[in-house]
């Protein structure tokens, strides 16, 4: 059998023919495509405003930045997930502190995050980044009135869930990064995920100042605004107004992006056929300790399992060409986050799920054939 990766990127004729247009156009960057889709995804997400950049990473830089995280800030978020959840609030020295995940959905801990903040003398924390690890969607209006108890503002990474979704408390479908519940939201185009740009991300948002913040963000605070600019309003004339970032999208990559956004909704329904497929195969098997649940408004970008004899399994598949991985080391684990003072035995339900997550192959293109083997493989493994 030939390599199976756990993700893969799905790139169509379609996909390289508009990417070839821009080729052949006026623009490569800066140009039109960049507006089409922030507006097309902002449409699918169903928010007023997005803003597209240069990669997940740059996306909560900026909405870190734009949220108001300063030096000293403390900020809450889950050791469960990549290492730049944590690191956006580095990059504006704040301070990260992490809380430990709910046991059954990888994510956070609503009730250890209201103790860490009942213990805690009021205006200890500025905000609260949550992730919808794997797509499984955060109850983000729980949340909200949680954050709006103490002051907080929210963050949502929502770069595993674009297309996930929950019902609020009146029953009305809320999709992940709308921004009825956080202030921003972000989301990450690498090539694993939902929609691929190579790289790119996009902050989604309802609040147009923050909107208006963003945008100077991403092109080093400069803007062309005449009826914002202090001095000259020469028509060639621009403004730094505050210090920015190049972390500007290419019309290339948008181009790829609207394309990729075409078919997203079907692309998380074969994402979902792939997962049942999964499910009923492990179904009672002894060595699984836990898969996901039917969650109805999961995005599915992971299919992660708790097993038995984890590293034993993924060297085995490993040898089989099948490349499951591990999502995620607990940040707190790096060394980086351990020289901040954290240290083993600091959240141990996040350290007690890494001992035993495994993420296998999930992604459109993934055959019937391939995943049988990959079922096949992981349950000789336990014989």
């Amino acid at each position: 059998m030939h390599r199976i990766p756990y993700g893969k990127q799905n790139i169509t004729e379609e996909d390289i023919q508009t990417v070839v247009d821009v080729l052949r156009s006026d623009y490569l960057t800066q140009g039109p495509k960049i507006a089409e889709f922030e507006a097309a995804f902002a449409k699918y997400i169903g928010c007023k405003y997005a803003v597209a950049v240069s990669h997940g990473t740059a996306a909560l830089h900026m909405a870190a930045l734009s949220a108001g995280i300063q030096p000293g800030d403390k900020v809450i978020t889950t050791p469960v997930t990549f290492v730049a959840t944590a690191n956006c609030i580095r990059f504006c020295d704040g301070e990260v502190i992490f809380s430990d995940i709910d046991p059954q959905t990888y994510i956070l801990d609503i009730d250890k995050v209201r103790k860490l903040l009942k213990n805690s003398p009021a205006g200890t924390y500025k905000a609260i980044i949550l992730v919808d690890f794997a797509g499984y969607p955060m109850d983000m209006e729980a949340f909200r009135d949680l954050a709006d108890e103490f002051g907080l503002k929210i963050i949502e990474d929502a770069a595993h869930a674009p297309g996930g979704w929950f019902n609020d408390r009146s029953g009305i479908k809320q999709n992940c990064g709308n921004g009825r519940f956080a202030d921003l939201a972000i989301f990450s185009f690498h090539p694993i995920k939902h929609i691929a740009t190579g790289e790119g991300g996009m902050i989604t948002t309802n609040d147009e100042k923050l909107y208006q913040c963003l945008r100077n963000l991403r092109t080093h605070g400069i803007q062309q605004i005449p009826e914002k600019e202090q001095f000259n309003h020469n028509v060639w004339y621009y403004e730094m107004q505050e210090l920015g970032y190049n972390y500007r999208l290419t019309d290339i990559q948008a181009a790829l992006g609207i394309s990729q956004l075409n078919r997203a909704k079907k692309g998380l329904e074969k994402r979902k056929e792939i997962i049942s497929v999964y499910k009923e195969a492990f179904s009672g098997a002894k060595f699984i300790i836990r898969q996901p649940g039917n969650i109805p408004g999961h995005a599915y970008h992971l299919y992660v399992v708790e097993v038995e004899n984890r590293d034993g399994l993924i060297k085995h598949l490993r040898n089989k060409s099948i490349m499951a991985q591990v999502h995620y080391i607990p940040v707190h684990l790096m060394p980086y986050y351990q020289n901040l003072g954290w240290k083993k035995g600091d959240f141990p339900v996040a350290e007690n799920y890494y001992k035993h997550c495994l993420s296998l192959p999930v992604y459109p293109t993934l055959t019937e054939k391939e995943q049988a083997y990959v079922i096949k493989n992981v349950k000789e493994f336990y014989e």
